[in-house]
């Protein structure tokens, strides 16, 4: 929610948190730097953890993604307009903006359903994925 409807913005959890629950925070979300790990799923518990509600945990959660995810498109930027590039860069120009679309869509479907559920059906989904990889990797090698 918003600050009008009695959530708090992006701008308030980030400002009322403590740099205790902050750390912690970003510890849990280093744990992502384990194959398999899911960074939002790892950043959402430490939000948990720190004593935020679940669509707060999200929200920062999201919060934190934005400057990473920024910053590989950034360092991407040369790549695309390299001259080997030339044929492909209206289709992967195409693709980034799909991507956009659809990671907004995503991101307003998620922060609604954190609204009045909990993370449970995530974890269950991450831990399911992360099994049938695990899987897939001892079959294919």
């Amino acid at each position: 929610g918003s600050l009008a409807d009695g959530g708090e913005s992006d701008g308030a959890i980030a400002t009322t948190l403590s740099w205790k629950q902050a750390l912690g925070i970003g510890a849990a979300q280093a744990a992502a730097l384990v194959p398999g790990i899911s960074r939002s799923g790892a950043s959402m518990v430490g939000g948990l953890l720190s004593g935020l509600s679940n669509e707060n945990a999200a929200r920062f959660s999201f919060l934190l993604a934005t400057p990473i995810i920024g910053a590989a498109a950034v360092l991407k930027l040369p790549e695309l307009f390299s001259p080997a590039m030339a044929d492909e860069r209206g289709a992967f120009l195409v693709g980034a903006l799909c991507s956009a679309v659809a990671a907004w869509f995503a991101t307003k479907f998620l922060l609604r359903f954190f609204e009045t559920r909990t993370l449970t059906p995530f974890a269950i989904y991450c831990v399911a994925a992360g099994a049938i990889y695990f899987v897939a990797m001892l079959i294919i090698g």
